[in-house]
């Protein structure tokens, strides 16, 4: 569905070869290269920023852990 989603909107193309058994290949379009850049930028940063991420969800977990063990203390 996704790759489906992906050559609807442009971003890549789909070669359906005839062999059995029957073989796809999806490459990426002009316009789906010129995501590559952006892409990168945006892995740059989670590395960059993995462990305040990881910090700020394992926070979120206890908070979410907390409300529930709270709330059935009534």
């Amino acid at each position: 569905q996704t790759l489906r989603s992906l050559e609807r909107d442009g971003l890549v193309q789909r070669t359906v070869h005839p062999v059995v058994p029957p073989k796809v290949e999806y490459s990426l379009t002009r316009l789906g290269r010129t995501l590559i850049e952006p892409l990168h930028a945006l892995c740059r940063w989670s590395e960059k920023h993995l462990t305040e991420l990881q910090a700020n969800r394992a926070l979120a977990k206890a908070k979410a852990v907390a409300a529930v063990a709270g709330s059935s203390a009534h």
